[in-house]
């Protein structure tokens, strides 16, 4: 499945964005979606995994901020990001695969086959 991540900008410490995930020529519905993003200078690190189910897991940092969701046409996946602080920025980028993988208790970025690019968040003092 071939995806594209869109959403990112420039915003205040505080303030709000909502990532979208979106596949091309096809539905995400029998997908988990899990959202990553990496810094510069530092390892990818999994945000958010959404499970075909629905099921879904954060990022201890992240939990209570942010909020992962399908659309009712499940074309897309969505990262709603709140109470942004500085140390989110990073550039974010949504996979796809059968499931959610883990290894040792964090979501795998190793084991998701499908990327899309990915979309620069920046958080501003």
């Amino acid at each position: 499945v071939q995806l594209q991540a869109s959403g990112g900008g420039l915003v205040q410490t505080g303030r709000s964005l909502r990532l979208s995930c979106a596949a091309s020529g096809s539905t995400l519905d029998n997908y988990a979606i899990g959202w990553f993003r990496q810094a510069p200078g530092k390892e990818r690190e999994g945000v958010s995994c959404i499970s075909s189910d629905g099921g879904t897991n954060y990022l201890p940092s992240v939990k209570g901020r942010f909020t992962i969701s399908r659309d009712n046409a499940k074309t897309r996946v969505y990262l709603q990001m709140n109470s942004l602080k500085s140390e989110d920025t990073a550039l974010y980028f949504c996979a796809a695969d059968a499931r959610c993988w883990y290894r040792l208790g964090t979501l795998s970025a190793v084991d998701f086959r499908s990327w899309g690019q990915g979309t620069q968040v920046t958080v501003s003092s």
